[in-house]
């Protein structure tokens, strides 16, 4: 009876801080601290409600003459540092605890892909490299795990060869191992490898899962190529994989991005479970092509399914303000974000605010909320506000000063200067900027359109 309510007191804590000190001190009085089985589930439990307290219970129990904490309290912390938001860095310094911890425990084959899942999230190539070294030479090398987990720790880190290197030497790869090469060579913007991985997937008759998919999807968005997108989206279906809400929106977003507005509300409406991406997406997708008003719409309908907008939401209807001209609406939802919801503004929501003001025409609104920002604007804020001058004729009302701070901003850009210059009501300012511009050897870089071509080899790789 005693160790069922010691078993559910144990679940509690995970949840409440008051409830795991509670069971704390009921084990310190019991001197249950001291068995393994217990300790071990008192920081299991701790890691889930109090990091920090987890620690300290850990940190004393290691006093003078007392055996090593077990391995599996060890790994705990290993594992919830490598997790945290705040503190991957703790992981890896615990694990070098670990390592002069006289005799026993050693690491085992949990210990490595917690480390090194720590190692990639801190960009920590060199640490990562020797945990790496260390994990073969204790022979976890063909560790499936083990080597999956550093696929993505080299990846993390930028060097997506050293991921194919490990992979290519790998004796077994499972599901995960190709799913992991596959988002690898995503994270690292190589899509077409990224889908090579996916032809060579098939040719092995590995089944693809979920998280295999979503990065297919990503791949097939970033190269703007909605045939081989469509290709993925009738494998997810003729292959029965079980969907939810993170690859449901990786579709949603491959044909947003690819202007198949139709397509988009259909897998958008097909989602039962929306999370704020999803409604994002779909409000960036409407905003992206004009259709402003149902955005505004849209974003009315997430916040009233209870949902609460982040600071991406807001800059994604503030751009769609800006875009359509909606100017009392925008002013309204920058006063909510700030007011109600407590977000403080990024540079990106000062710059569609400018954008808003500047494209209604209310420069000097504009110029006041430029010199109010509390940091100093950014080259994109300050394009968006010379540009706004030069459209609608207001050279002799800007701010030397703003122009001169693009300049310094972004002094290697051809097309400041010539903004700069078509802006200013002064000639000598003009033949100024035209003569900056030569001793530097600038030329304002003309635009560019994309053009998805037909024929790649790739385009019917699913099939």
């Amino acid at each position: 009876m005693i160790s069922r309510q010691i078993q559910t007191l144990f679940q509690l804590s995970k949840t409440s801080t008051k409830i795991f000190q509670l069971l704390h001190c009921f084990l310190l009085k019991t001197s249950l601290d001291h068995h393994e089985y217990f300790f071990s589930d008192l920081i299991l439990s701790g890691a889930s409600a109090s990091l920090h307290h987890a620690r300290q219970i850990f940190d004393n129990s290691s006093v003078a003459g007392a055996p090593p904490p077990p391995l599996f309290a060890w790994n705990t912390l290993i594992k919830a540092y490598a997790k945290s938001s705040s503190a991957p860095t703790e992981s890896v310094k615990l694990f070098v605890e670990l390592l002069r911890t006289p005799y026993e425990p050693k690491p085992d084959k949990f210990t490595y892909p917690f480390v090194i899942k720590a190692c990639g999230r801190c960009s920590m190539l060199g640490v990562g490299g020797s945990v790496h070294s260390m994990a073969m030479k204790a022979g976890f090398g063909s560790n499936s795990h083990v080597c999956n987990t550093l696929l993505t720790m080299y990846s993390g880190c930028c060097v997506v060869e050293f991921s194919r290197k490990v992979f290519d030497e790998m004796s077994v790869r499972d599901v995960v191992s190709w799913s992991s090469m596959i988002s690898a060579y995503v994270d690292c913007d190589l899509n077409l490898d990224a889908l090579r991985v996916f032809k060579d997937m098939n040719t092995v008759n590995e089944k693809p899962n979920a998280v295999t998919y979503i990065s297919l999807l990503s791949a097939c968005t970033n190269l703007l190529n909605t045939r081989l997108g469509k290709s993925i989206h009738t494998h997810i279906l003729t292959n029965g994989i079980e969907s939810n809400v993170v690859l449901e929106t990786a579709l949603l977003n491959m044909y947003a991005k690819s202007a198949h507005l139709d397509e988009a509300f259909h897998v958008f409406n097909s989602i039962t479970d929306k999370n704020l991406q999803s409604w994002t997406v779909m409000i960036s997708c409407l905003a992206d092509y004009g259709h402003g008003e149902e955005a505004v719409s849209l974003f009315t309908r997430m916040e009233e399914t209870g949902l609460r907008p982040d600071s991406m939401s807001f800059s994604t209807i503030l751009s769609a303000c800006s875009h359509k001209g909606l100017l009392q609406k925008g002013q309204e939802l920058f006063d909510k974000m700030v007011n109600v919801y407590n977000i403080t503004p990024t540079m990106e929501h000062y710059g569609c605010m400018v954008d808003l003001l500047g494209r209604a025409g209310k420069i000097e609104e504009a110029y006041q909320f430029i010199v109010s920002m509390p940091v100093e604007p950014n080259s994109v804020v300050l394009r968006s506000y010379l540009s706004a001058c030069k459209h609608h004729g207001c050279g002799l009302y800007v701010d030397k000063h703003l122009m001169q701070l693009l300049l310094k901003i972004e002094p290697d850009l051809g097309a400041n200067y010539v903004l700069a210059a078509t802006v200013s009501s002064s000639s000598s300012m003009d033949n100024k900027m035209r003569n900056d511009m030569k001793i530097k050897g600038l030329k304002k870089v003309p635009g560019y359109s994309w053009v998805q071509a037909s024929g790649n080899d790739l385009d019917s790789i699913s099939e």
